[in-house]
């Protein structure tokens, strides 16, 4: 295992392991915790704004959500924590380990979940999954950011971030140093510019922490060491991307894990749709098809009124290059809808990747993913695309020292965001990114050596069938719409379950990909959250892994129920019996 030197950090006494100190009422608040020193925030001050911003980046906190009251743990638990970073043979760039370890845990029941970060968020990003529900049971709980995460690299002032996530030059900067093409500038980010396709390798990252976490026990409890999967229970849970690092870490060979738990999991797997594929589809049809869909069945933000332009220019678009048929626009925006319906997209998938459309989610992931699939390095992306700091003129600018001090705590692991932007030379009137989302898309669907290259990657990113022995629950939200069910979780339970492996498949109505977007009124109004599924699924499995219980391995749907403008009820959830 290559690993640097492990920080060792307690965290008592107003500052513990699941909230920093804050408690419910500080994770709901709406600004950040803040730095003393706006240019030198100390390690404390970064990890407490860090886990308040995943936090409320994963969980709805909202005082109607029911957080913390009808499911969920905001409980104070004192601890140590247990920080580095560790690199994959081969690999160019490692990925952030933290161990988290509980001061109630017993030796004698020996628990450690593997709590993997979302998107491609940094290596709190998982703290409202896995952490919530193993540090208040006393498990040790290990996180990792599989390789993301929020290390940024300022090219233009030559800056990285160290193992602590402070600023420092580059020629000290231990957490990432990109790739670089000749003349590149702007800001390079672990996913897409470390050279390596981490999404490859999720599977080995989700692997490696577990086996760090257990050299960690055997350090601090010698007298009751050696910590082994033999006699050490080890769950492995994650939602989106987390999701699919887990299921792929199931294929792993070698009797080290007891259970998998996966949330609303982003997996390739064969006879479904890989991510590239589904999100530069999106990019291009779904502005416009959403205009064949009632405005009321769509969730606000973002405002009907202020895209509808944008989103009309596009069906036009579409007409031109002969992609979609009609005169009017009413007609070309049923024909976009029907080819994402011939393709396998639901309206509850379109319902919920509205969100996705509105904040141009789809192209940030396709250009970010197009990048680690093909390894290009910074500077070099097949589409010209690039990061920058944006100035008042919208052109790139330098970016700040300050703004680069919260980078690490507020970053979610793909820009645009924490004043960084997406650069696109290919932007022009009337519809600025048709240009860019075509040469994403024709990365996926062309014959030259740029998308040979991409879909190479892609394919590295294949699911394999899981191994056998251990319980795993596949969670999904019927309505997710940047990893529809269709195209993943679905097929992916097909295939094991034909390989002969069992495994249990909950459904869940009107519950979409964002539960922190339920804060919203328009989105309570129609969805419900998945992190009340996946802490009963966590149950359910942990229970079956000490003899307790027998986990259902059929398909099981839950016709959840919306909240609406009141506070959420454990019957809203029709949690299963």
């Amino acid at each position: 295992m290559d690993t640097t030197q492990v920080n060792i950090t307690e965290h008592r006494n107003g500052d513990d392991l699941l909230t920093a100190g804050l408690g419910l009422d500080g994770l709901r608040a709406m600004t950040p915790p803040a730095f003393a020193d706006a240019l030198h925030p100390t390690a404390v001050e970064r990890r407490r704004r860090a886990i308040w911003s995943n936090w409320r980046g994963i969980a709805d906190l909202s005082p109607n959500g029911g957080y913390g009251s009808v499911y969920g743990s905001t409980a104070d638990v004192p601890g140590r924590e247990f920080t580095t970073l560790l690199t994959l043979p081969g690999a160019h760039a490692p990925h952030r380990v933290v161990l988290q370890l509980p001061d109630a845990f017993d030796t004698r029941k020996r628990c450690v979940v593997v709590s993997v970060a979302s998107g491609s968020r940094g290596v709190y990003g998982a703290m409202a999954v896995g952490a919530a529900w193993g540090l208040p049971k006393g498990c040790a709980v290990v996180h990792t950011d599989k390789a993301a995460g929020t290390d940024y690299f300022d090219i233009d002032a030559n800056e990285g971030a160290d193992a602590d996530g402070a600023r420092v030059p580059a020629d000290v900067a231990i957490a990432f140093k990109p790739q670089l093409a000749a003349g590149a500038s702007g800001v390079a980010f672990k996913h897409a510019h470390s050279g390596d396709n981490p999404e490859a390798d999720w599977g080995r990252h989700v692997k490696q922490a577990a086996e760090f976490a257990l050299r960690m026990l055997d350090q601090t409890y010698p007298a009751q060491a050696p910590f082994t999967p033999h006699n050490t229970r080890i769950i492995a849970t994650g939602i989106s991307n987390g999701g699919g690092a887990v299921l792929r870490a199931a294929e792993l060979e070698g009797d080290w894990l007891d259970g998998v738990v996966a949330g609303e999991p982003n997996i390739h797997v064969e006879g479904g749709r890989a991510l590239y594929d589904v999100a530069t589809e999106a990019a291009l049809l779904m502005p416009c098809a959403l205009l064949d869909m009632p405005a009321e069945s769509l969730p606000q933000p973002p405002l009907r009124a202020q895209v509808e332009p944008l989103w009309t220019q596009r069906c036009a678009s579409l007409k031109s290059l002969g992609m979609i048929e009609g005169e009017t626009v009413a007609q070309q925006a049923a024909s976009a809808h029907a080819q994402l319906r011939a393709k396998g997209w639901s309206d509850g998938a379109l319902h919920g990747g509205a969100a996705s459309v509105g904040f141009d989610l789809w192209r940030a992931v396709a250009v970010a993913y197009a990048s680690a699939y093909g390894r290009y390095r910074a500077g070099e992306h097949p589409c010209g695309f690039n990061y920058s700091a944006i100035g008042s003129d919208l052109k790139p600018r330098p970016t700040t020292p300050a703004e680069r001090a919260g980078w690490w705590s507020d970053g979610s692991g793909i820009p645009p965001g924490n004043a960084i932007g997406l650069i696109d030379p290919k932007m022009a009137m009337p519809d600025p990114t048709l240009v860019g989302e075509r040469c994403l898309r024709e990365l996926w669907t062309g014959t030259g050596a740029d998308a040979q290259r991409v879909r190479k990657g892609v394919a590295e990113t294949q699911a394999k069938t899981p191994r056998k022995g251990f319980p795993i629950l596949v969670i999904h939200g019927s309505d997710d719409g940047l990893v529809p069910p269709a195209f993943t979780s679905a097929p992916w339970v097909a295939a094991a379950r034909a390989a002969g492996r069992p495994v249990g498949y909950w459904t869940v109505a009107r519950a979409e990909h964002f539960d922190a977007f339920l804060a919203f009124p328009s989105y309570a109004q129609r969805f419900v959250p998945l992190l009340p599924y996946m802490y009963e699924g966590l149950d359910r499995v942990w229970a079956q892994i000490e003899g307790q219980a027998k986990l259902a391995t059929d398909d099981l749907h839950i016709d959840a129920k919306p909240r609406g403008d009141a506070a959420l009820s454990r019957s809203d959830l029709r949690l299963p019996d």
